[in-house]
């Protein structure tokens, strides 16, 4: 019986300790605050950002509440028009168990510097 109590402890041990570390690393992430440029698209299913000089595409959690509102004010008569954003965010790990397990990272939008339907010449005209 002190066996099985003893092993208890050290499950309920290593989980607190994974839980902790997980706490210590989103905190960490999100420290990392970056500044992106890059298209944007939205529509019923997806959220996507695409850093266009790495090639990257990110899951977007709008963080800020002001991305997807000046997104749909454009008014497209069709979903997925990319726009160009210039935005300050962090990158966290997409939950495995949503839509956004597709992505490898997701970009977390806290502050909307700027939006267009004008794309400027350079990596995201090519």
């Amino acid at each position: 019986m002190k066996i099985y109590k003893n092993a208890g402890w050290l499950v309920f041990a290593g989980m607190l300790m994974f839980t902790a570390c997980n706490g210590i690393n989103n905190t960490e992430d999100k420290e990392k605050t970056i500044q992106i440029k890059g298209l944007y698209s939205f529509g019923p299913e997806i959220k996507s950002f695409t850093n266009c000089e790495e090639g990257t595409e990110y899951w977007v959690a709008d963080s800020a509440k002001k991305l997807e509102l000046a997104y749909t004010q454009f008014n497209f008569e069709k979903p997925y028009e990319p726009v160009y954003i210039e935005a300050e965010g962090y990158r966290i790990k997409s939950d495995t168990t949503a839509i956004s397990a597709d992505f490898d990272s997701t970009l977390v939008i806290t502050k909307l510097i700027k939006i267009s339907k004008e794309i400027p010449e350079g990596p995201c005209t090519h």
